[in-house]
């Protein structure tokens, strides 16, 4: 049995006794486990990491794990929440989208946004590297998410993508162009930061250089789906 599963059927044993009154009343004490058990599950993943850590670290009561979240998968639930709100969501991106008119502008606006996120403060915080795991290796926990974000993202970036090349949505060449403009953006945010900069030194991954990653990003997308228009309609 996994360590998920034993959690699962630990959780579902008789709750703990409830918390002090004043600690019960405290409203930053979820934020604290969030911000906790993130840095931990970023270091060790969600098999290897104990409550009992997590309350340590969070400077909470053992009991507060199953008092605010139910259990350990319910908090690590949380935890992916609160990471894929701070990375990007879809309705971020769907919003960067909508605000231009014509597929190359929304294209630029969405590679933008992407620049910006991948250069924030954020993608240097356990939120990137909890991610990254995920990403890698998808948990139960992790599907809610992946239904939620992943198809409709996929469908907004085809479509953008079948405008500029004047195919269908359906089209295979949509879906190879789709994907090769998702890759390095997907590349950058579930690699080892570190290792990126240290192969890349002039990369410049700084909130200074996100225009011109940016940029880039847009160019190159257009260039290869100029290809693809091409080869589609010699």
């Amino acid at each position: 049995m996994s360590a998920m599963s034993q959690r699962a059927t630990r959780s579902s044993r008789p709750p703990p006794a409830p918390l002090p009154e004043a600690d019960a009343e405290d409203r930053s004490t979820p934020a604290r486990l969030i911000e906790a058990a993130g840095k931990i599950f970023a270091e060790k993943g969600f098999e290897r990491t104990t409550g009992k850590e997590i309350c340590a670290r969070a400077g909470a009561n053992i009991a507060a794990i199953n008092y605010y979240f139910g259990s350990m998968e319910g908090l690590y639930g949380a935890v992916l929440d609160i990471a894929q709100e701070r990375f990007i969501t879809f309705d971020a991106i769907s919003k960067a989208a909508g605000l231009q008119t014509g597929a190359r502008a929304k294209l630029r606006a969405l590679a933008m946004l992407a620049a910006e996120r991948l250069t924030a403060p954020v993608s240097r915080s356990w939120v990137f590297r909890v991610l990254a795991r995920e990403m890698a290796a998808p948990s139960p926990a992790f599907h809610a998410i992946r239904e939620r974000e992943i198809p409709p993202r996929a469908r907004l970036i085809c479509g953008i993508v079948a405008e500029i090349v004047d195919l269908p949505p359906d089209h295979p060449a949509v879906a190879r162009g789709a994907i090769s403009i998702i890759a390095p953006l997907a590349m950058l945010s579930i690699a080892d930061r570190r290792m990126i900069v240290r192969a890349f030194p002039s990369l410049a991954l700084g909130e200074a250089g996100a225009a011109d990653l940016g940029e880039h990003f847009y160019r190159y997308a257009m260039a290869g789906l100029a290809d693809i228009r091409k080869r589609a309609h010699a």
